[in-house]
Formats: structure tokens, C-alpha cells, sequence
């Protein structure tokens, strides 16, 4: 390509003045691939990409090209030589500054990887494993770095470049004339970005990302509850354009026990006796989350009578030491009675006379009471 006079933008293009964002954004891209100088290795052929993505540069921002349709390259600050994309300068920072009063463009750095987004997985855990602590294998699917382009985004052999449009920020600045207010939006070309793919790898589409399965050994500590979470560190999702990965964190869902109930650190269970046993006291074998152990209850026992066995709960979360287990009673009262036990508890009934006339009889009735039942 000669040296000389600036060809007029839209003839670089190959679009039309009145073309549209779209196709001129269309144009660009397909003139893009075919002069990379990675693709492409004819002694013009990086030349012609600077002067390809000039051209997009200034057409592809509508107040940049609304200057150049009314200037041309006889704009101010648009004299002196080839104008290079990847000089960091902006040839209309001088218009702007007549027009607006300020600079347009800015020297803003170039923020850094954008980090993954983080992933939600619900482990479902028995009331045991969430006491004692587990180890579960999980499976999930996530974004992963593309093997082909090693997360670029670009064909391997070639490279992404760098926003014309925004210049790398991944923002546009624009300045109103009216009120002097400058707005920043979000690069329409690179989404924010700050860089362009001017020919997508094949494996990923130029995302520079794959969506895999992924396994995982998720360690449950003792003592965990169903109101907690677990934060994995670095296995959510990986950023885009080779950006750290982000979280995963595992809900816990706990199912609940037939039996217990948990109130912080203790467990609750609730015995159920009848009259018989409560009147009269007996040593049961109860359950624990252990195993089973003795429980001496006493004559004379209520409804709501409480017995702790100290030890007998859950783990404190990463610490030494258990909770208690509460047993809490509750007399039943039978709703069915064979005719031997109605005539039992008939002559209990009878026998509830003043203290001075019971003397030993009401523990031989319990006692007869308890044989019906079957105690």
C-alpha cells in the first residue's frame, strides 16, 4: 500500500455514507479477518488493518462521524501522519476541546480480568452426616477456559486486538454540548471488553470459554446446620478472556430425623410414656445419635418432665466438645382399653381415697395395670 493522501473512511469500509452501525460494524469485522497481520502475511497487509480499524474508529462513534462528514480529514488535530489504533492517542481530542470545551477520549488504564461468576450447588445431607461431618462427591456444570485459544477468545495463531472504538477501556465517553455533562456507556463493539476478536476460535466461537461437567470432594465439617453454606474457592466459573474463576458455594439442605429435633448444639427427643410408667417410674433404654443408653424416669413423672444426657448432642462447628441431649416426656393416655384394663383402672379410680386409706393398694393396682398393659 503507497503512502499519500488519507483515503476517505467509508471507502476504506467499502460501506456507503449513509451506512448504518450495523453494516459498518459488518464491514469492519469481515475486513478485519482478512488483514490480520497473523492471517494475513502480504508486506501491506498491517497497514491496511491500521487503516481499517482508523476508519472504524471514527465511524463507528456517531459524534466522531458526524465531525468527519462535516470536516473530513481537515478536522482539527486530525494533520500530520498516519494515525496508529494502538498509540493510545485520539486524533479528535483537539475538535472536541473546540466544540465542547473539554477532551474527549481520556487516559483511563485498562481495567483488569473480570473475574468468573459465582455458582450456587444444594448438597441434600442426612441428620447424621450434617452432625458428624461427611465427604460428598458433587457433579455440576460450569464455564471452563477453553483448551484450543486458552481462553483469548481468538483462533489460535492469531491474537485479539484492542477496541478501536473505545481504545481498550471498554467505555465510550460523550460529551453534551448543551450541558456540558459527559456520559460513559458500556463499548457497543467489545461489550466492555476492551478488546475485539478479529477471527473467534472454532472450538469456542471466540467466547474463550466451554461449558464442562466438573466433579468435586466436598468435605462437610461435623456440626453443620441447614442455615449454612460452604464457599469453594476458584470453582464457579472462569472469567472471560482467561479471568480468575469465581466461587462455588454449596447450600446445605438437611433432612430431617423421625425421631430428634435439633435446637442449636443440643437434640431434642420426646419420650412418650404411659400412665402406668409415668405413676409408677421405670430405667428404658432410649435412643441417642450414638446408640441406645439407660434412662432411669422416676415415679410420679408429668407430661414436659425434662432429662438431659450431657455429651449426647451435636459437635460444635470446628471446635471440641458436643451438646446435650434433651429428653423431654409425654404421659399418653391410652384411647383404646381391653375390658380387663377398663376394670383395672375402674377400681384405680375407685382406690384414689383420701391418703390415710390407700396405704400400699394403689402401687398393687399400677402393678395389676401395668401386667394388662403388657409393661
Amino acid at each position: 500500500m503507497t503512502t499519500g493522501a488519507k483515503r476517505d473512511y467509508y471507502e476504506v469500509l467499502g460501506v456507503s455514507r449513509g451506512a448504518s452501525q450495523d453494516e459498518i460494524k459488518k464491514a469492519f469485522r469481515r475486513l478485519a479477518r482478512q488483514y490480520h497481520p497473523d492471517v494475513n502475511k502480504e508486506p501491506d497487509a498491517e497497514a491496511r488493518f491500521k487503516e481499517i480499524n482508523e476508519a472504524y474508529e471514527v465511524l463507528s462513534d456517531d459524534q466522531k462521524r458526524a465531525v468527519y462528514d462535516r470536516f473530513g480529514h481537515n478536522a482539527p488535530g486530525m494533520g500530520g501522519g498516519a494515525y496508529d489504533p494502538f498509540d493510545g492517542s485520539d486524533p479528535f481530542a483537539t475538535i472536541f476541546d473546540a466544540f465542547f470545551g473539554g477532551q474527549a477520549g481520556g487516559g483511563r488504564a485498562q481495567r483488569g480480568p473480570q473475574r468468573g461468576a459465582d455458582l450456587r450447588y444444594t448438597l441434600r445431607l442426612s441428620f447424621e452426616e450434617a452432625v458428624f461431618g461427611v465427604e460428598k462427591e458433587i457433579e455440576y456444570r460450569r464455564l471452563e477456559t477453553c483448551p484450543s485459544c486458552r481462553g483469548s477468545g481468538a483462533e489460535p495463531g492469531t491474537d485479539p486486538m484492542r477496541c478501536p472504538k473505545c481504545q481498550g477501556s471498554g467505555e465510550v465517553r460523550q460529551r453534551a454540548p448543551l450541558f456540558n455533562m459527559v456520559t460513559v456507556t458500556t463499548c457497543d463493539t467489545c461489550g466492555g471488553t476492551g478488546y475485539v476478536i478479529p477471527i473467534p476460535c472454532r472450538e469456542c466461537r471466540g467466547d474463550g470459554r466451554l461449558r464442562q461437567t466438573r466433579r468435586l470432594t466436598v468435605k462437610v465439617p461435623a456440626g453443620v446446620d441447614g442455615s449454612q453454606q460452604i464457599r469453594i474457592s476458584g470453582e464457579g466459573e472462569a472469567g472471560p478472556r482467561g479471568g480468575p474463576f469465581g466461587n462455588l458455594y454449596v447450600a446445605l439442605d438437611v433432612q430431617p430425623h423421625p425421631l430428634f429435633m435439633r435446637e442449636g448444639n443440643d437434640v431434642i427427643l420426646e419420650l412418650r410414656l404411659n400412665v402406668a410408667q409415668a405413676a409408677l417410674g421405670e430405667e428404658l433404654e432410649v435412643p441417642t445419635l450414638d446408640g441406645y443408653e439407660r434412662l432411669r424416669i422416676p415415679p410420679g413423672t408429668q407430661t414436659g418432665q425434662t432429662f438431659r444426657l450431657r455429651g449426647k448432642g451435636v459437635p460444635f462447628l470446628r471446635q471440641q466438645g458436643r451438646g446435650d441431649q434433651i429428653i423431654v416426656t409425654r404421659v399418653v393416655v391410652p384411647e383404646r382399653l381391653t375390658e380387663q384394663q377398663r376394670r383395672l383402672f375402674q377400681e384405680l379410680a375407685q382406690s384414689f381415697a383420701p391418703e390415710s386409706q390407700q396405704g400400699d393398694r394403689d402401687e398393687g393396682l399400677f402393678g395389676k395395670i401395668k401386667d394388662a398393659l403388657g409393661l
